[in-house]
């Protein structure tokens, strides 16, 4: 799933070689993909690009007074085509290029394409005039990515509650823009159990999962910074220090990472830097 960091580096190439481009051609191959019916993205053609920024997970293309928010869901993402287009997988690769649902012309660049992978169509375009009018950015909390991030809005989303330190981190209400990997990494870097609750955190522990927070995200997206966007998803999974690395060594305590069940998908974790020592169950109960 495409988190903060991935959306931002995406975000900045697009409003560098977008921003003052028109929409010459809006072509939707999957109609589920429109979630604003009267208003599809055809409806901007002929429009010029003002700036493209982030909401959390989701990317915002802004043509003077109208939006055009895209959510990229679990497993989409975007690419150029024409002479940009990534090179397609050599025919021993397991992976074929996930197909295009959504392609967006602009005048003087290569098209642009949004992509799915998943089982079921989880991208979703909303041409709107302001933003908030999706439910999904209305809803967002405060951003660790924002440099007016404070330690007040952290502790209003963790302080006093019963949830689950890796729940409340990927609860988009609470911070917006951290998903499972994240979440995975920040809960390394602050020694961290993911199955705690929030309300059990002593004073120290609280500030070490702040710092991580931040340090993290902000970290993350410094790394991404200027990556092509064709890159992007392999520079992520390169840079993971727990997510993913099931059965390799901690690169901190040297213990093997495990995985265990967290809602409908695996996470990773340190036991000997995490968790005392204790391994999680694999599967819910």
């Amino acid at each position: 799933m495409p988190e903060s960091p991935e959306v931002q580096a995406l975000a900045e190439e697009l409003d560098a070689r977008l921003t003052g481009r028109a929409l010459s051609d809006a072509d939707v191959l999957e109609f589920r993909t429109t979630k604003t019916r009267t208003r599809p993205p055809a409806s901007l053609v002929g429009q010029r690009v003002t700036g493209v920024t982030r909401h959390g997970k989701l990317l915002d293309l802004a043509f003077g007074p109208q939006h055009l928010v895209v959510s990229l869901g679990r497993h989409g993402w975007a690419r150029w085509g024409g002479a940009d287009a990534a090179e397609p997988p050599a025919a021993s690769d397991a992976a074929a290029p996930p197909p295009t649902l959504v392609t967006l012309g602009f005048d003087e660049e290569p098209a642009l394409e949004f992509t799915d992978a998943g089982g079921w169509v989880s991208l979703g375009l909303w041409v709107v005039d302001d933003p908030a009018a999706v439910p999904a950015v209305a809803k967002l909390g405060p951003d660790p990515a924002d440099p007016a991030f404070s330690r007040d809005d952290f502790d209003g989303a963790f302080v006093g509650r019963r949830k689950q330190l890796k729940a409340v981190l990927q609860e988009q209400e609470s911070l917006a823009g951290i998903g499972n990997a994240y979440s995975d990494e920040i809960l390394h870097a602050a020694k961290l159990s993911p199955v705690v609750h929030a309300s059990d955190l002593a004073a120290d522990e609280l500030t070490r999962l702040f710092d991580a927070t931040v340090t993290t995200i902000n970290g993350a997206i410094d790394a991404r910074r200027g990556v092509p966007i064709a890159r992007l998803k392999e520079t992520k999974v390169a840079a993971m220090r727990v997510h993913g690395r099931t059965g390799e060594a901690c690169p901190v305590c040297g213990d093997t990472i495990r995985d265990f069940s967290f809602a409908s998908t695996t996470a990773q974790y340190s036991p000997d830097c995490q968790t005392g020592g204790e391994v999680l169950p694999l599967k819910s109960s």
